[in-house]
């Protein structure tokens, strides 16, 4: 029906850390080789929890661009682009809160959960309220297919499958939609149309799957259809109207192992982050300093690994044969711990140090981040314009 897109996007809380890198941007590398993939700053989304104090905003943003492409994210690749710079993902939003009940805003699991997080900051708006909302009209403005999100996230993206759902029953029973439908299927000729047709009883009184997802390729196949025709048929091939829009699928990312300095979760509000521009004496001097099992007082003295911070850091950083030096080295007190710690530091620096060298070009030129942006902007608001006329007239709102 459409191109196969993954979206994602981030809040702009400035330079980013190893954190951020296992968690999120190693996966995005991946996925721009594998999909059409645009990835984009949620600067409008910082504003529902900091819109007090919106100056960083701009700054972060730029910041983490460079570090989105020292990370590797290739800009021939995937689509870089900045929320607020598209208005058309406002208007969706604003068309889109027409028709979502108010129930379903305040049944999202962050929203209350956020509220009870951040006692600092008053989130009685609208704007927090409806940032799930906002959320979904991001992801439905592409018609992403893909959403990467941890497992935490994937009511956010069963929601935006509902409001779709919603928005679909509603405005794709344009007058005259069966008919409209037959007449499509006849443009596929008559040995085709007659399989389609077969397909689609099939499951429609058997709920076949297989038959199902044949239908659909043999609507793939078709060249003879308008962009219209072929909404219209992927709508009543499911006995529903007009896919107007598109039904995402969370693709389920493995949580992050990285751990801060302390063995908490690396943030930067906690003190234990690794920024991935950051030099190497200062890392260096982090994983030195940073705690280790408390019993080891002295060097003699035998330690546990699972009590280690730094033992975290070689099961996501050392092989099989490494961990085991450690593991015997720490239990038998054969090993110090700036001995363990050492090979960590090696394989941090060496992660890092593509990275910096990657940075240090934007940093150097900084109108080539600009570039990259505002081509990706240009290439995005392309689809989103699109999927906005198909909105407008569903809606009646074209005024022609």
């Amino acid at each position: 029906m459409y191109e196969t897109r993954v979206l994602s996007g981030m809040r702009p809380t400035g330079a980013l850390h190893l954190g951020h890198y296992h968690g999120v941007l190693k996966n995005w590398a991946r996925l721009q080789s594998e999909y059409p993939c645009l990835f984009f700053v949620a600067d409008w989304h910082a504003l529902t929890t900091d819109y007090e104090s919106p100056g960083e905003v701009e700054k972060n943003a730029w910041d983490m661009v460079v570090d989105w492409l020292a990370a590797g994210i290739d800009p021939s690749q995937a689509v870089l682009f900045i929320q607020s710079h598209i208005p058309e993902h406002a208007e969706l939003h604003l068309l889109l809160s027409m028709m979502t009940p108010l129930g379903w805003l305040e049944r999202v699991p962050t929203y209350k959960d956020q509220q009870e997080k951040l006692t600092d900051r008053d989130l009685s708006t609208y704007g927090f309220l409806g940032y799930p909302l906002l959320q979904s009209a991001d992801i439905l403005i592409y018609r992403a297919a893909y959403v990467p999100v941890g497992a935490d996230q994937v009511p956010h993206v069963e929601f935006t499958r509902e409001v779709a759902r919603r928005f679909n029953h509603l405005y794709g029973r344009e007058p005259g939609f069966e008919d409209k439908a037959k007449t499509a299927v006849k443009k596929m000729g008559s040995k085709k149309a007659r399989l389609f047709n077969e397909l689609r009883t099939r499951f429609l009184e058997q709920g076949d799957a297989e038959a199902l997802q044949r239908a659909r390729a043999l609507l793939e196949e078709q060249q003879n259809l308008s962009r219209g025709d072929r909404e219209r048929l992927y709508g009543w091939l499911e006995g529903g109207g007009k896919k107007i829009l598109v039904e995402p699928e969370a693709l389920l990312t493995e949580a992050s192992r990285m751990p801060g300095l302390d063995g908490q979760k690396m943030s930067k509000s906690y003190g234990n982050a690794i920024g991935l521009r950051e030099e190497p004496e200062s890392v260096t001097k982090k994983l030195r300093t940073m705690p280790t099992d408390p019993a080891r007082v002295k060097r003699s003295d035998p330690g546990n690994p699972e009590r280690c911070p730094v033992w975290q850091l070689h099961l996501v950083y050392s092989d099989d044969a490494r961990r085991d030096w450690v593991w015997k080295g720490c239990t038998s007190a054969g090993i110090g711990c700036l001995e363990c710690k050492q090979p960590v530091i090696d394989a941090v620096l060496a992660e890092l140090a593509p990275m910096r060298e990657r940075a240090q070009t934007y940093l150097d030129d900084p109108t080539l981040v600009r570039s990259i942006v505002a081509d990706g902007c240009d290439r995005a608001r392309k689809l989103a314009v699109e999927t906005m006329r198909d909105v407008r007239e569903a809606m009646g709102l074209t005024y022609s």
